[in-house]
């Protein structure tokens, strides 16, 4: 996947700054432990921890096993966005042609979440948000002048309104160009900005239950 993503990226460098571009990526920036901070044999043993965990609560094996296959499915899907996005960000920064990056969405059906995010603009060194099984790409942008956070105001509002038809509300925030009020980038604690809808957290220590 960072083989791929930096040839990509490379590709559509030659196409916005009419120049090649010669970027020296080393996979161990954009792979295993610097993806999460976390060895990856530790990762790739979760889904087993998942399956012994159903067994203790009584689940059939063959349930049990679902679980797991899940969770490890989860996981990589996970991390292949992650070396995607680690790619992005190193190799972007070598291209002082990019000024910032959007987010290009891909097939049939898209999550509303990506749908927002691809009508705001981020600066090159940022993760972008992600989460596991995103098909979205990676657009690198020339430009003379930054558009500020929201590059797509009409669609944006749409969306919301999308939204609002299907589920009965949408969280406007009162001003469509504050992001913080529109889209959340939840800090999770492995894999960094993660999309998510307010009032969506991650498990942390707090949450587990001390005997007194």
């Amino acid at each position: 996947m960072a083989s791929l993503t930096a040839t990509y990226l490379e590709t559509l460098y030659r196409e916005i700054a009419d120049e090649p571009s010669r970027v020296r990526l080393d996979l161990d920036d954009v792979t295993g432990r610097a993806l999460r901070g976390v060895e990856p044999a530790e990762v790739y043993s979760r889904p087993f921890v998942e399956m012994r965990t159903a067994l203790a609560a009584g689940e059939s094996l063959d349930a049990a096993v679902v679980r797991g296959a899940r969770r490890l499915e989860t996981i990589t899907k996970t991390d292949l966005q992650l070396a995607r996005t680690h790619t992005v960000r190193e190799v972007t920064a070598e291209q002082p042609g990019v000024e910032y990056t959007v987010r290009e969405l891909q097939g049939e059906y898209d999550c509303a979440l990506c749908m927002i995010a691809s009508t705001q603009r981020y600066h090159k060194r940022e993760l972008a948000p992600i989460h596991p099984g995103c098909d979205c790409l990676v657009k690198t942008v020339r430009a003379d002048y930054d558009p500020g956070q929201i590059i797509d105001e009409e669609r944006l509002e749409r969306i919301h309104e999308l939204v609002e038809e299907a589920i009965g509300q949408a969280d406007r925030g009162g001003r469509a160009v504050d992001y913080r009020k529109i889209i959340i980038a939840n800090e999770h604690g492995e894999i960094g900005p993660v999309l998510g809808f307010r009032g969506q957290r991650f498990t942390g220590p707090d949450d587990i239950n001390l005997p007194t």
